[in-house]
Parts: structure tokens; sequence; C-alpha cells
């Protein structure tokens, strides 16, 4: 499988279980608990397989720039928490980053 396509998966895992980690009450809720278990588990399995092949440092930059702007999306969807314009500079600074390591670096993986 691809990669990158890995590395969406596990985004994807590790946003939900970030989503929930709030709704699990200090994991106090069972449901939301078993969300955040099982999301964090299969987010790490599939990085460590996207790591066979994408370097590290890409990989992380992707999945923590990814991860942030996401989990920012869905607290201001689910939970109402709007941020405010430093915390949006910030994220957009992350996003700018990302997007250089992967269109210009030699270690973009390209």
């Amino acid at each position: 499988m691809n990669a990158y396509l890995l590395l969406a998966m596990a985004i994807a895992a590790e946003v939900a279980a970030t989503t929930a980690l709030k709704a699990s009450a200090g994991f106090s809720r069972l449901g939301p608990s078993l969300i955040v278990v099982a999301g964090y588990g299969a987010a790490f399995w599939l990085l460590g397989l996207v790591m066979r092949t994408v370097p590290v440092g890409v990989a992380y930059a992707i999945w923590s720039g990814a991860g942030i702007v996401l989990i920012t999306l869905l607290a201001v969807l689910v939970y109402r928490q709007i941020p405010d314009l430093p915390a949006l500079i910030g994220m957009g600074l992350i996003i700018a980053g990302v997007m250089v390591i992967q269109l210009w670096s030699d270690s973009g993986g390209h």
C-alpha cells in the first residue's frame, strides 16, 4: 500500500483518538476511552509502517502538522473552541514548513 495513504490513515486515527481524549473525561467514560486506546494504537502501528519508506523527519512533520490543523478544526466543530489569530498564524506557519520540506527539501521523500 502507498506510504502516504498509510500516513493519511495514521493521521486520521490519531485525530480521532485525540478528539476522543477530551470526551473521555480523564478516562472516566468507557466509550471514548476505548476510542482513544484503539486510535492511538492504530495510529502508531500505521506510522511504523510508513517509516519503512518515508524518512522519519518527513513522516513526523506531515503527521504532526496535519494532526494539529485537523484537531483544531474538530475542536471548533465539536467543542466550539475557536482559535485566536496567533494560533491561526502559528498553524499557517506549520503548514508552510511541511510544504517546504515536502516540495523542496532533499529529505522530502521524492
